[in-house]
């Protein structure tokens, strides 16, 4: 028996009042037997005529998306969970990719021919909701008890390259080894290239779900060198054996310690894994992945200020010198790539500096200036020296802000006395 929320019955039971006939399939059934919480529910409808009837009966529950009509797909907004409903289909290979498929929807097709076109056998368990029955005709169960990826059809497999990429993630969020045959299929279709067919997007998000989703994301990055696949990456393939073990280390003891928004939490593993990359290898190692220019900047200012920590602590947590890396990078996320790549040792030097950031004030963010350009133009009404607003402004403003983290003003009163006797001087 598998609980799904009960909810969902108000929609089963239209479904079935209509005589068709809802399987829930895939990850949720898939996490659901590892014990694992899961908000994606996959719905497979038999014995429906068609997608215009099967839209018809879910309008009444809520939004319908049709943008993945022409892929069997219909995404029904409900209450708040997003579920993707599919009708039973055939998939044809027509060209290479990840979505070069010629796809026919079959409404009399059975399930073991309807589950023959999934990737992996834990994917294609089902479970009956009119019987309360678990579909299994591929053995999956068997397979996450004994911790085992295999593939349901190995001839079809290599349609899609980026199963390839789904077998490493899995393997890594599940703690799964990667059956024989499946190890040598993986194996070939990265050799003949097969990884080229797919957009940078694309193998990105699968990366992405190999860095958040895994406890230890190094079991897939293992993998990927097994696999050969670090072909892709040239700056991995060059690391010697002792720095890819550090790498890896940092890289799980960084997943520990995640607790931001996705893309703060993707650079920060990212970071992890190119701490030890010169600036150009950084950069290609990125940009391989991603052109998303703020990933690659914040990576980049992470790696080149995480060295500044041991330096502050050693020179007796300076508050100027946490000022100004403050202005830099945020601290909190240095300390956490510091604390990943010095895993080995204790967190002293960490919790000290953290200590002192938090007692000033600038943990997450940079000390907020005193002075702002309008108290500039404010001294100036009453003054002999004008000055209008150009890039002097920001020479005199970046003065008055290391004048502040030296701590020559505290207050506002005094930042005014401050710039009164400093713009003569620059202006004069």
């Amino acid at each position: 028996m598998i609980k799904y929320p009960s909810k969902l019955n108000i929609i089963f039971d239209k479904l079935l009042y209509c005589g068709a006939k809802p399987i829930i399939i895939g990850g949720f059934i898939r996490d659901y037997l590892l014990n694992i919480p899961s908000k994606d529910i996959d719905i497979e409808v038999y014995n429906i005529s068609s997608f215009s009837n099967l839209e018809i009966i879910l309008q009444e529950f809520g939004s319908v998306n049709k943008v993945g009509r022409s892929f069997g797909v219909c995404k029904l907004t409900f209450q708040d969970m997003e579920l993707d409903f599919t009708l039973p289909r055939v998939d044809s290979k027509t060209t290479i990719g990840h979505q070069g498929f010629d796809i026919k929807i079959d409404p009399d097709l059975d399930f073991f021919s309807a589950t023959s076109r999934r990737d992996f056998t834990i994917n294609a368990i089902g479970f009956d909701v009119a019987e309360k029955k678990i579909l299994d005709p591929f053995n999956g169960i068997e397979d996450l008890k004994n911790q085992v990826l295999r593939a349901v059809n190995e001839k079809t497999f290599i349609d899609d390259p980026l199963r390839v990429l789904r077998a490493v993630q899995f393997c890594a969020r599940f703690n799964l080894t990667i059956d024989k045959p499946l190890l040598i299929l993986a194996k070939d279709m990265i050799k003949n290239n097969m990884l080229d067919e797919l957009s940078k997007d694309r193998i990105f998000q699968e990366i992405k779900k190999l860095l958040l989703k895994s406890k230890k994301p190094s079991i897939g990055f293992r993998l990927l060198k097994k696999l050969g696949a670090f072909k892709y990456f040239s700056d991995l393939q060059t690391i010697n054996k002792e720095n890819f073990n550090l790498l890896l280390s940092a890289m799980d003891k960084m997943r520990s310690l995640l607790a931001y928004d996705e893309k703060t939490n993707i650079v920060l593993m990212l970071a992890s894994i190119c701490y030890n990359f010169d600036a150009a290898q950084i950069t290609n190692f990125i940009k391989r992945l991603t052109d998303e220019k703020e990933i690659l900047t914040r990576i980049l200012i992470l790696i080149d200020n995480y060295p500044s920590i041991d330096y502050i602590y050693a020179s007796g947590l300076k508050d100027l010198q946490l000022y100004k890396l403050a202005a830099k990078v945020n601290i909190n996320e240095v300390l956490l790539l510091s604390k990943a790549i010095h895993f080995s040792r204790n967190n002293n030097i960490e919790i000290a500096v953290k200590k002192r950031a938090i007692e000033l004030n600038i943990l997450n963010k940079k000390m907020t200036p005193i002075l702002r350009g309008r108290d500039i133009l404010t001294l100036q009404t009453s003054s002999k020296y004008k000055i209008k607003p150009s890039k002097e402004f920001t020479i005199i403003l970046n003065k008055a802000y290391e004048a502040q983290m030296r701590g020559e003003f505290t207050s506002y009163s005094q930042a005014l006395v401050w710039l009164e006797k400093y713009l003569p001087k620059e202006i004069q």
